[in-house]
């Protein structure tokens, strides 16, 4: 896909004029095929802001229907879709918002190898989800499939974010931060979550999402992240590969 109208140049033109963007990077973003896992409270900023920026084809998947306690911070739906299937709201809010892009809704639990099918279609992975399973799962096939992947987390009022490339060399992936078991699971249901902050680490995985497309920048890879907003304080966590993972250490599966 190229930026062939003036339409489309206008679209994206304050993109465009960012000199680590240009067109080069803005055509980048418009052949990506990008995978968002979860379409709830980190994932529908996200989805929102890679189909205002272009990003050429996005695959949705979520098994949830819209419910009322989602609209606080749920902001791809609307009263509206109370009762729809997830993906299929926010495929109509994307498309209204940007008819230029392709959206696949994906209304269905997706067992582990159906995910991987999905994850070897794309050129990289938005973890939104809001369980252990569901992220130690999509790791290992992001390992497996060599796709980089970008992993959010909120709850309360404390947030994460992370990336992870198994794509390059010696680098950590999400088990070797989480060696798993021995996390409790805890959800917005039990414990709230407060409606910006979602907003916050869901737009900085859309950015982080687009820095690897268009290969810009620094990305957050051997990095975590970890906000705090009611002191709004950031700090920066070193991570390294931890030799006995039993995902990126062991896996000579290459795809």
């Amino acid at each position: 896909m190229t930026l062939e109208s003036d339409e489309t140049l206008l679209r994206y033109s304050r993109q465009i004029m960012l000199p680590q963007v240009g067109v080069e990077g803005q055509e980048k973003l418009l052949n990506a095929h990008l995978l968002i896992i979860g379409m709830g409270g980190l994932g529908a900023p996200a989805a929102i802001y890679l189909a205002a920026a272009g990003v050429g084809h996005i695959t949705l998947v979520d098994f949830d229907k819209v419910d009322l306690s989602n609209l606080q911070r749920q902001i791809v739906h609307t009263t509206a879709d109370i009762g729809r299937p997830k993906v299929e709201s926010a495929q109509d809010t994307l498309h209204n918002l940007n008819p230029e892009i392709e959206i696949t809704a994906i209304n269905k639990q997706l067992s582990e190898q159906e995910m991987g099918t999905e994850i070897a279609k794309v050129d990289l992975v938005l973890d939104c989800s809001d369980n252990f399973t569901t992220r130690f799962s999509v790791n290992r096939l992001c390992v497996t499939h060599q796709k980089p992947l970008v992993s959010g987390a909120a709850i309360r009022m404390e947030g994460q974010i992370s990336v992870f490339r198994p794509d390059l060399e010696d680098e950590p992936c999400y088990q070797c931060l989480y060696k798993g078991g021995d996390e409790l699971d805890e959800s917005c249901t039990q414990s709230g979550v407060l409606a910006p902050l979602v907003g916050i680490i869901g737009s900085m995985q859309a950015l982080e999402a687009m820095k690897i497309i268009m290969e810009i920048g620094q990305g957050l890879n051997g990095k975590l992240m970890l906000l705090d907003t009611l002191t709004m304080e950031w700090r920066t966590l070193k991570l390294r590969k931890d030799p006995q993972c039993p995902v990126c250490a062991t896996s000579t599966t290459r795809i």
